[in-house]
């Protein structure tokens, strides 16, 4: 028999017998639970799987089919003498070796000797002995053989102990195996058993905690599991691993520069760096110290790619190169999908490099959000992208070469700060630049390291040749400082300042129409900033009837209204249903699962936009995604009223774009008046039309002396507000507002001080 002894560390426990310090066998309780721990259990529990038992809950006492069993071969006698059980364990566990039979016998005696001198009776000790020998045969037989060999069997026990246990495991502790007992709930259960604590060891190494709640070994086996999959998953490693940061000085510019062989010298690692320059240290120098860095890293014969402001998502065609399946978990999609690599790029050091990392960030991700569907969307523009940029920057690629990827302008979606830490998980030193100090870059990662500087500036693109470089004056650069203070936050506001609006439908009663119509933006209640848009506070309404029945005094109220910037419609349809549309041909390809496709209509040679303002094309495509989605216009998503939706609105009038384009948020917004004195209605397209710039920013008015219900039909929902101000009206003909002459209104000062004649 062997003697109990004492670990050093965890790890003693694999420890061959011959080769321990004390040559004995270790029996522990574990109460408590840290990560090294954990990590322990999972070894442990697949040593105790491969070479001993793993007991969840307790040994079942034996029922009736064993004993007959047990009765039947061996007999219902008993001795309390060493050579008794000898010869029966001999008999019942066959493969059990003379000295092993000598071992548990010896054990099981002593055992049994000491329950005899504590008051028990033969009868009782015989029922005790039966219940070992059917224990060791049913559930422990799988062990008996290995006890005292070289590498000692293991058992894993969880749960509390109990007393007849406790020494079943005790007696085949000393005849040759390693025990440890997981007692989630302390050593209370145990000490009954064995008030002394004198057949086990309780382990006791620093910062233990309790066991969690959900802790378990159902749960390791899951955690076995899990690490296996991810094993496979992950499949080979390549040779080296990245040390992102770790060599370097904190000099963004200078490190970019460092070349390979000054970085480090373990050949286990390729060092590459991950940064982020947010603001500039100096306005005068920045871009010139841009274009030297790039200058430098050209010199250097270094794979480089540069883009501003953004990243263009992925074209349709891109998108369709990718091969896919219908996806069960995100095991499944990343095991499919990482496959993409091995058509991409022939080296295959680096195709592993790739598989590590695209597995790595998708695990990442899926465990924020297990969607299958967004990690898909996820997976696509990561292999998109990488497949734009892979000749650019892995072409003939060779250890230990390092690319450069250089974003000027900052991650403005998750997708792009998503593409940015998995290239940084690459032979690719990526560094983003954000000078100006008014845009936030959404990108946040540990490996990541980042220079702040107070200094604002704006740069549009990165600096890469000289002949293109601009570079502000002290007085420039102080003129930009005195608008950001004049202009942000001041309630004043610099011509076209902002480029993103949401319009807010005012509910206003109708004398108040006057009031506002004329109002720039920032003046109407509700104007409000933030975050880089403006929400615009827009008149929708509808007048009906016409007050105390005067006609006149009817149209003089419109014309009071008409502005250079009015567009007036005196009948129905303003766009005929069925007119000529260039447009409808294409509309088919520019829409995808009720998403606009706006870069392709962009690219298209018939978009006829291409010339306005890259905010205001931003801004109609963005409107007409959005009047899309709220299903305004019956018939969207249900009779194709979507591609008509579009096809009208990429085909607007001259004098509207033009109107669309001048129309500065933050001032007198231009409007639409319709005037309908007949039986006649709009058309689907004047809805869209008139729905369209109310999204926009219009103010948009129907004067309908009839009452009638001339665009309602067209409407999923009515947006706007509906003013009663008389009786119906019919008949009426619509004058020629140019030749409506407004009487002149006299000041009361006129009145007062007015000539005498």
């Amino acid at each position: 028999m062997l003697n109990r002894a004492q670990i050093e560390q965890l790890n003693d426990f694999f420890t061959d017998l011959q080769k321990r310090k004390q040559k004995g066998v270790y029996f522990y309780r574990f109460n408590g639970y840290n990560r090294q721990i954990h990590d322990f259990i999972l070894d442990y529990h697949e040593a105790a799987r491969l070479g001993g038992v793993i007991i969840e809950g307790k040994l079942a006492n034996p029922d009736q089919k064993m004993l007959g069993y047990y009765g039947e071969i061996m007999g219902m006698d008993f001795r309390l003498d060493t050579g008794f059980i000898r010869e029966k364990l001999h008999k019942w566990l066959p493969r059990m070796n003379a000295a092993q039979c000598e071992n548990v016998a010896n054990a099981v005696f002593d055992v049994l000797s000491d329950l005899k001198n504590a008051g028990k009776n033969e009868n009782m000790l015989k029922n005790v002995y039966v219940k070992f020998m059917c224990w060791l045969y049913y559930r422990l037989e799988r062990i008996v053989h290995l006890l005292g060999n070289e590498k000692l069997p293991k058992i894993l026990y969880e749960g509390d102990v109990s007393n007849y246990e406790l020494l079943l495991l005790h007696a085949l502790n000393i005849a040759g195996c390693d025990i440890i007992l997981l007692q989630y709930h302390g050593d209370d259960a145990y000490l009954k058993a064995d008030p002394a604590a004198a057949m086990s060891d309780l382990l006791k190494i620093p910062d233990m905690q309790p066991f969690p709640p959900d802790f378990s070994l159902k749960k390791i086996r899951q955690d076995i599991q899990q690490k296996m999959q991810l094993e496979q998953l992950y499949g080979p490693k390549p040779e080296k691993s990245p040390c992102t940061n770790a060599w370097c000085s904190g000099k963004i510019l200078e490190d970019m520069r460092t070349v390979y062989q000054k970085r480090g010298t373990d050949n286990r690692f390729f060092y590459n760096c991950f940064f982020r320059m947010t603001g500039v240290e100096d306005k005068l120098t920045y871009q010139n110290e841009l274009f030297h860095m790039y200058h430098d890293i050209k010199a250097m014969s270094r794979s480089m790619v540069i883009v501003n402001a953004s990243i263009a998502p992925p074209a349709p065609t891109e998108i369709d190169s990718i091969p896919r399946k219908n996806y069960q978990n995100a095991q499944q999609l990343i095991q499919d999908l990482s496959a993409v690599f091995k058509t991409i790029v022939p080296e295959q050091e680096l195709q592993k490099m790739l598989h590590q990392a695209f597995v790595s960030i998708l695990l990442e991700e899926n465990s924020k959000d297990d969607n299958v569907n967004r990690l898909l969307n996820k997976a696509i523009y990561l292999l998109c992208w990488f497949k734009r940029y892979q000749r650019d920057l892995f072409s003939g690629w060779k250890y230990p070469k390092i690319s450069v990827f250089i974003y000027m302008g900052g991650c403005q979606t998750e997708y792009e700060a998503l593409f940015c830490r998995f290239l940084a998980k690459l032979p690719v030193d990526v560094a983003i630049f954000v000078p100006d100090l008014n845009k936030q870059c959404c990108l946040s990662d540990p490996t990541l390291f980042e220079s702040r500087f107070s200094e604002s500036l704006n740069v549009d693109c990165f600096p890469e040749a000289e002949q293109g470089l601009r570079v502000g004056t002290a007085a420039y650069h102080a003129e930009k400082e005195l608008d950001t203070i004049m202009y942000q936050d001041s309630g004043m506001y610099r011509n076209q300042q902002y480029e993103q609006a949401e319009a807010v439908t005012l509910q206003t009663m109708y004398e108040e129409i006057a009031i506002l119509w004329n109002q720039e933006m920032k003046y109407r209640p509700y104007f409000d900033t933030e975050n880089g848009s403006v929400n615009l506070p827009v008149i929708f309404s509808k007048i009906v009837g016409v007050k105390d029945g005067d006609q006149m005094a009817y149209w003089l109220s419109i014309k009071e209204l008409i502005t250079p910037d009015t567009i007036v419609i005196t009948g129905a349809p303003y766009i005929p249903e069925g007119n000529p549309n260039p447009m409808k041909q294409f509309v088919p390809q520019f829409i995808r699962n009720g998403r606009i496709l706006k870069q392709a209509i962009r690219s298209h040679q018939a978009y006829p936009y291409g010339i306005l303002r890259e905010a205001t094309q931003n801004h109609i495509l963005d409107k007409i995604q959005m009047l899309i989605d709220r299903k305004i216009i019956k018939g969207t998503f249900e009779n194709g009223m979507e591609f008509n939706i579009l096809a009208t609105l990429l085909c607007l009038d001259r004098r509207t774009i033009q109107m669309i384009q001048k129309f500065d948020f933050t001032k007198t917004n231009p409007k639409v008046i319709y005037v309908l004195t007949e039986e006649s209605v709009l058309s689907p397209e004047d809805a869209i039309y008139f729905s369209f710039l109310n999204l926009i920013g219009f103010d948009v008015l129907f004067f309908v002396p009839t009452g009638y219900q001339c665009v309602e039909q067209h409407l999923n929902k009515i947006n706007f507000e509906t003013h009663q101000i008389g009786e119906y009206q019919y008949n009426m003909h619509v004058p020629n507002f140019n030749a409506l002459k407004i009487p002149k209104r006299h000041k009361w000062r006129d009145k007062i001080f007015k000539r005498g004649t």
